[in-house]
């Protein structure tokens, strides 16, 4: 009796909590749709035409788009974005940004398909606001519902927090690269999702082989979006290692499976393109052997994206520390992740300003959803007895 008159009040503090919260991410969330709306679709960045190009080739061959031979821009699409941003060399292929010859003698854009892809759902001319806005209401759905879910004024105060952050990056650095917005929107579903298959008491395949496809489809806007499987494949294999059952086999062929199914268009792309599904489209530049470069890293350290590093890397080893069951299984996941993906971008001789934001997003969400969607009974008592005056832990 007594604790239930001493939670009353807490309780409606957490709701006013969970309403402030959920307002600040909308007022992001609005703020980021009207700076949006402002963007122009000519700011003079190779990679944006590249993308629109392969938009323009979608809307105007259908499947046929994922064919992206430079012969084909016979409609001249391609030159006039050339001739828009001042490139003297528009009328040499060869010479086109973000464009590769291949042994075959074609010329072929180097990024995979899927985000010219979602950027053709729209009308052309009108195409980049829209993707980022439709990107910006996932994350935000996503966001609101952490908030919903959090059951305690220190679970509360971290999604609010987090979603907050969440729903700000969406412009930047989300906006450095078209493929940056639908990707920081599937890590946020995919991170639900991790915690989600391990938090229920039997694990579901359909669940693990659907994060699997999400996954692989992650990869058809960012060729090192592979790598975000790591972790789950990881998991799976070390899992089936040590138990040897159907179940565990299963569910680590659903995964494989699924992520191969999510990545077909990619693969489908880089055979049209460059001869094989395992061939690359991309240029020598860009595949380069690992060399860590202290020039590289220090950028790194500069960047914001350190600061999402320390964030994942910290939340994770505090989950490994002091979590238990299914907060301690996400937190293997993510750890696996981190470990593949921050070696391998650390390690690239190459830095942008958004390269390990999509692991570094997909660790947060998952860690954050499996603190929520913890049983109910444990987060009662530590509600409880915080109420009282006494240390839950």
């Amino acid at each position: 009796m007594l604790v239930t008159r001493l939670m009353r009040p807490t309780e409606d503090r957490m709701k006013i909590a969970k309403l402030a919260f959920g307002l600040i991410c909308l007022a992001i969330l609005a703020s980021n749709i009207v700076t949006m709306s402002r963007w122009s679709e000519a700011r003079g960045v190779y990679d944006d035409i590249c993308y629109l190009r392969q938009a323009h080739l979608f809307q105007r061959l259908g499947i046929g788009g994922l064919n992206t031979n430079a012969q084909l821009d016979y409609d001249h699409y391609f030159e006039g974005k050339l001739k828009q941003i001042a490139f003297a060399e528009w009328q040499d292929p060869l010479r086109w940004p973000c464009h590769n010859p291949m042994p075959s003698g074609k010329v072929v854009m180097q990024y995979p398909p899927g985000t010219g892809f979602l950027l053709a759902l729209f009308p052309e001319g009108n195409q980049v606001v829209p993707l980022y806005i439709v990107a910006s209401l996932i994350v935000c759905s996503l966001a609101l519902a952490a908030i919903a879910m959090a059951r305690t004024p220190p679970a509360i105060l971290g999604a609010g927090l987090f979603g907050a952050l969440a729903v700000y990056l969406m412009i930047n650095p989300a906006k450095a690269s078209y493929s940056i917005a639908p990707t920081m929107a599937l890590c946020a579903v995919a991170g639900f999702l991790t915690a989600l298959w391990l938090t229920g008491g039997k694990r579901s395949v359909l669940l693990i082989a659907l994060v699997g496809l999400l996954l692989g489809a992650s990869v058809n806007f960012r060729l090192p979006n592979a790598l975000l499987a790591a972790g789950h494949a990881i998991y799976l294999a070390l899992a089936f290692l040590r138990t040897r059952t159907l179940s565990g086999f299963a569910q680590g062929l659903g995964f494989g499976a699924a992520v191969l199914v999510g990545m077909a268009p990619t693969l489908v792309a880089q055979a049209i393109n460059a001869g094989s599904p395992l061939a690359t489209t991309y240029g020598s530049a860009d595949v380069v052997a690992p060399a860590f470069d202290l020039a590289v890293l220090g950028r790194y350290l500069r960047d914001m994206q350190f600061v999402l590093i320390v964030l994942a890397a910290g939340s994770t080893a505090w989950s490994l520390r002091v979590g238990e069951g299914s907060v301690r299984q996400v937190a293997l996941v993510v750890a696996g992740n981190l470990v593949v993906n921050l070696g391998f971008f650390l390690s690239h001789p190459v830095f942008t300003p958004y390269y390990v934001v999509p692991i570094a997003m997909l660790s947060l969400w998952s860690v954050a959803f499996a603190w929520l969607m913890q049983p109910e009974q444990v987060v009662a008592l530590g509600r409880a007895t915080t109420s009282l005056g006494v240390p839950s832990r």
